[in-house]
C-alpha cells in the first residue's frame, strides 16, 4: 500500500511539473494583446528605434545593442558588463523595470501578472525573430 501511495504521489507531481512547463511556455497570442501596452514605444517588426529601442531580435540579444537607439548610462553599463535579454533577463525587467535595472528611462511600470510575462516574451521570441 505504501509503495502504491509513493507512486500515486510521484505521478501527482510529475504531472503538475509538466503543467508548470506547459504554462511557463506561453502563448505568442495573448502576448499580442499583451504587447499593446508597448507599441507605443517599441517596434517589433522593422529594425526601427521609437521613443524605446526596436525589439527585433530582443531574445538572445546583448543589453543596449540597438543601432542608433541612445541608451541610458545605466543600459550602457549593462551592456558593458555583458547582460543578454533572455527568458530570465527579460522576465525580471518585464516585471519591475527599475528594480532589475535601476537607472534605466523606462517609464512603463512593469508587469505584474507572471502569465503576461510569460505571453509576452513567447510572442517577442516568435514575432522578435520574424518567425
Amino acid at each position: 500500500m505504501r509503495q502504491f501511495h509513493l507512486l500515486a504521489l510521484g505521478a501527482a507531481v510529475a504531472l503538475v511539473a509538466l503543467a508548470g512547463a506547459a504554462r511557463a511556455e506561453g502563448d505568442p497570442e495573448k502576448g499580442a494583446k499583451v504587447f499593446n501596452k508597448c507599441k507605443a514605444c517599441h517596434e517589433i517588426k522593422e529594425a526601427k528605434n521609437k521613443v524605446g529601442p526596436h525589439l527585433v531580435g530582443i531574445v538572445g540579444r546583448k543589453a543596449g545593442s540597438a543601432e542608433g537607439f541612445n541608451y541610458s548610462d545605466a543600459l550602457k553599463k549593462a551592456h558593458d558588463e555583458g547582460l543578454v535579454w533572455n527568458e530570465e533577463t527579460l522576465a525580471k525587467y518585464l516585471a519591475d523595470p527599475k528594480a532589475f535595472l535601476p537607472g534605466n528611462r523606462m517609464a512603463f511600470a512593469g508587469l505584474k501578472k507572471e502569465d503576461e510575462i510569460e505571453d509576452l516574451i513567447a510572442y517577442l521570441k516568435k514575432e522578435a525573430s520574424g518567425s
